[in-house]
C-alpha cells in the first residue's frame, strides 16, 4: 500500500479524505447501480451486483493508489476522486471521480468535490492545467465538468466499447488561468 496520501479537503458537508480498510462494509453498502457503471462505461448487459470480495478489492485499488480520494457526505462513504499522470515538468495531471450513490446525482456535488480537488491541484501541486476523458452521452458529468470552467478540447472517436456499441470519448482541459475558483 503507499504511504503517499492526499490531505483531508472539506466543504461543509463533503469531505475528501485519504481510503482506508474500514471503507470495505460502507462501498459494500453502496453496491453497484446500472446506471452509474454505464456512464462509467460498463456495458449494461454484464453488469453484477457487488460483492463483499469485490468492495474489498475496490477499496484496496484506491488505497494502493496515490492522490486518491474517498468522497464522504455526510459522514458516509458515496464515492472516490482521484489525480493521475503527473507530469511536474509540465505541470499537469489528469482528473477522474465517480460519485457511486444514484440518489445522491444531479445534486451538485461533483461540481464541489471538482472545486475541491481542482483547487488543491492548482494551489497546492502548482499545476497548470488538468485534463479528464468522458463518455460522450455522459451528460450529467459533461455539466459538472463546464461548470468548473473545462473546455472540450477533442474527440476519440468510437474510442469506448461499450458492450457491442462504440461510443466517443470527449477529451476535455481547465487551465489555471481559465479556473474560476469556487462558488458553492
Amino acid at each position: 500500500m503507499t504511504t503517499d496520501h492526499v490531505p483531508v479537503l472539506e466543504n461543509g458537508n463533503l469531505r475528501l479524505r485519504p481510503p482506508r480498510i474500514e471503507d470495505v462494509e460502507a462501498r459494500f453498502a453502496l453496491g453497484n447501480s446500472p446506471e452509474i457503471e454505464h456512464m462509467l462505461g460498463i456495458n449494461p448487459d454484464e453488469f453484477a451486483p457487488l460483492t463483499l470480495e469485490g468492495a474489498r478489492a475496490w477499496v484496496e485499488r484506491n488505497m494502493a493508489m496515490k492522490n486518491m480520494w474517498m468522497i464522504d457526505f455526510d459522514d458516509r462513504l458515496i464515492g472516490n476522486a482521484f489525480l493521475h499522470s503527473f507530469d511536474m515538468h509540465d505541470r499537469r495531471a489528469t482528473l477522474a471521480l465517480g460519485i457511486l450513490d444514484p440518489t445522491l446525482l444531479g445534486q451538485g456535488l461533483g461540481t464541489r468535490v471538482l472545486h475541491m480537488m481542482l483547487g488543491w491541484a492548482f494551489e497546492n501541486r502548482n499545476l497548470h492545467r488538468v485534463s479528464l476523458r468522458v463518455l460522450a452521452y455522459n451528460r450529467r458529468a459533461i455539466a459538472a465538468y463546464k461548470k468548473v470552467g473545462f473546455v472540450r478540447e477533442g474527440v476519440e472517436r468510437e474510442a469506448a466499447l461499450v458492450g457491442s456499441d462504440r461510443h466517443d470519448d470527449w477529451l476535455m482541459g481547465l487551465l489555471k488561468s481559465e479556473y474560476r475558483g469556487i462558488a458553492a
